[in-house]
């Protein structure tokens, strides 16, 4: 069975993290991905807290498919276990 998309959880401006989740059947995978992760995808300019949301739904695709490959490899972090996306897994 694969991931599938979740849910926008939050923009966390002091952690500097977008918070998601992803189902695996009928349980939610909790994940977070860098902002700095999202502003090198988008190679522009860092975005407005403010527009952290929508930044993130234009990388959805993206920033799911690398959080279903660590799902895939076991690679949880914290507590609860998650995936957490930084800007070094986007990179060649």
């Amino acid at each position: 069975m694969t991931l599938t998309s979740g849910r926008f959880i939050s923009h966390e401006y002091d952690r500097m993290i977008v918070r998601f989740s992803m189902h695996h059947g009928t349980r939610e995978i909790p994940c977070a991905v860098s902002t700095s992760a999202m502003d090198y995808l988008e190679r522009g300019p860092q975005v407005r807290p403010e527009q952290r949301e929508a930044q993130f739904t234009r990388l959805r695709d993206r920033i799911e498919a690398r959080a279903a490959s660590k799902y895939r490899a076991t690679e949880f972090e914290g507590t609860p276990p998650g995936i957490v996306l930084r800007g070094i897994e986007f990179r060649p």
